[in-house]
Formats: structure tokens, sequence, C-alpha cells
């Protein structure tokens, strides 16, 4: 089983999201111009289901 964060943060680089500022634990706060909105993004993205979900609070239509 391997890991989704790298696959999900050049996702969101691509579409213009950027790193906003460390969240609690292991998260971090992104900005995402195409909802004009904040979301975490885990340091460890190990399921399908949480890449997708935080694809979708950005934006994104791409699905894993």
């Amino acid at each position: 089983m391997g890991s989704y964060t790298a696959e999900v943060k050049d996702f969101l680089r691509q579409f213009g999201c950027s790193f906003f500022r460390q969240g609690k634990g292991d998260h971090e706060i992104w900005y995402s111009p195409i909802t004009n909105k904040r979301f975490p993004v885990d340091q460890k993205i190990l399921s399908r289901h949480t890449a997708n979900g935080i694809m979708k609070q950005a934006g994104i239509e791409h699905r894993f």
C-alpha cells in the first residue's frame, strides 16, 4: 500500500493551489484559487477516498 501524498500535492500545484500554513499535528493547510477556500492536507494520505476528498475540496475533478 503506497501513499497518495506526493501525487495529491503535485495535482494541487498544477491547478494553482498553494501551501498556506502548517496545521495541527501532521496536517498542512492549503489554499485553492478555484474554490477560494482553505482545506487540510494530511502528510500521510493512505486512502484513495481521502485523496479524492482533498481533490473535491480543492475543486479539482481528478479521481484516484
